[in-house]
């Protein structure tokens, strides 16, 4: 009764390549962050441990925001905090840090900075007397 041309027969064999070429795509993506992720790993465990003087220059949140179905009525989020710190030469550095280290430093607070490579160890307040 009906009849199916071959002009679209093309359709039956590209979607299966792209939808192919698209999972190799996203499975490269995971692979290269898995990567990346140890290779900064890696280049913090042979960094020095340092502590110096630092000043909290600048805070900031960054929040992602995750929908779990297709009516948007399920979802959650996820803060990342970021605190960077300037030394006494004038240079400045970004630290990822947890929330709870986020909520007790303040812009200005100035302490020794322990770190190692990119990872944030810990921050010691100077007391300030009264």
């Amino acid at each position: 009764m009906y009849e199916v041309s071959e002009g679209g027969g093309w359709l039956f064999t590209a979607v299966p390549v792209l939808v192919i070429v698209g999972f190799v795509i996203v499975f490269l993506g995971i692979i290269g962050r898995m990567f990346n992720g140890l290779s900064e790993w890696k280049k913090n465990e042979e960094s020095p441990r340092l502590s110096v003087p630092a000043m909290v220059k600048t805070k900031r949140v960054h929040v992602t925001r995750h929908s779990h179905s297709h009516d948007d009525h399920t979802a959650s989020s996820t803060t990342t905090y970021f605190v960077t710190f300037e030394f006494e030469s004038g240079d400045r550095s970004e630290f990822r840090i947890s929330g709870k280290e986020y909520g007790v430093l303040a812009e200005g607070d100035t302490g020794i900075l322990t770190f190692q490579g990119t990872r944030y160890i810990d921050f010691v307040r100077k007391r300030v007397l009264p």
